[in-house]
């Protein structure tokens, strides 16, 4: 039972196994958290794939303007396009346009956005998805959210079941609707045998999109427990409540670790584990996770196949 012999392996076994799931890792950033970046390729390997995200009140011109800085240095860039905040189809195909136009993106994470009402037509990342606009500009890669403890803004109840059929509507989607590769990336997490039995049930059922798996980077066990409180993650919030309640670990920084290395080893056991890589949210700080990726063999941008 590859669940539960996480620690069996030595240390030096478990430390390639972290490194091969590290490969072709991914971040996030903001227009604001990126200004305060003199020089990106001093922390991230050329490749990595920087995810701009787009909070409420950013106005586009600034998205954009990160987005072409970042696609300048050397990285592939995509901007979330959040369903909420985007007014109608003529505001999507001008933000397309535009990203397009001026930074060069052929790619985009479209999710529904942390918005509870719509400020124009749109609602799921579905809608948008539907609008075949992303097609028609020749955009080659498409991310859709995904929740592995679930979202009460889809299932107040607190199940799982509309958000699992999210998914699958989205992998249908995915093999008969449009030309762009698809993938899931999900909300980050912190305890590797809920998401293990999460991403196993959807390969059952079908699901065959790969999965980004969404990592918090290093940062004060008060901020993740903040971050984690505002964005819904549920069972596995739990994880950082113990810890909060040991005084030896309390003042300690949260790194991800012991999550990461528990998928590694299940991935190496179970090489056609359908999570194929890491997506990073930097909420300690861009410098201080891009550190810990180096770290720990993270060697973004380039295919664990190809790592020498």
């Amino acid at each position: 039972m590859a669940l539960l012999n996480f620690k069996r392996k030595s240390d030096a076994t478990q430390g390639a196994d972290l490194e091969a799931i590290l490969a072709d890792y991914s971040i996030e950033v903001m227009p604001r958290t990126a200004e305060k970046i003199e020089d990106f390729t001093a922390l991230l390997p050329k490749g990595t794939r920087v995810y701009i995200a787009h909070i409420e009140g950013t106005p586009i011109d600034d998205m954009v303007a990160t987005a072409r800085r970042l696609s300048e240095a050397g990285y592939p860039v995509m901007p979330h396009f959040p369903a909420r905040i985007i007014k109608d189809a003529d505001t999507l195909a001008d933000w397309i346009a535009r990203y397009q136009g001026e930074a060069g993106v052929d790619q985009a994470l479209l999710l529904a956005g942390g918005v509870t009402t719509p400020h124009g037509d749109f609602d799921s990342s579905m809608q948008l998805l539907e609008t075949g606009l992303f097609d028609k500009a020749g955009f080659k890669r498409l991310h859709v959210a995904g929740h592995p403890e679930g979202n009460k803004d889809i299932d107040p109840d607190g199940g799982m079941k509309a958000v699992n059929e999210a998914i699958m509507w989205k992998a249908d989607f995915a093999r008969e609707r449009t030309d762009a590769e698809m993938a899931i990336a999900t909300q980050f997490c912190f305890e590797a045998g809920p998401v293990i039995k999460w991403a196993d049930d959807l390969k059952a059922a079908g699901m065959d999109l790969p999965i980004h798996i969404g990592v918090a980077g290093p940062a004060k066990l008060q901020t993740l427990i903040k971050f984690s409180i505002a964005c819904g993650v549920g069972a596995s919030l739990k994880v950082l409540q113990k810890r909060a309640m040991d005084v030896t670990k309390l003042l300690l920084p949260y790194e991800p670790t012991e999550f990461l290395s528990d998928l590694a080893v299940h991935k190496a056991a179970n090489p056609d584990f359908n999570i194929t890589n890491v997506h990073f949210f930097p909420l300690g700080g861009i410098k201080t996770n891009a550190n810990w990726a180096k770290d720990n063999g993270g060697a973004s941008g380039v295919p664990a196949a190809n790592i020498g």
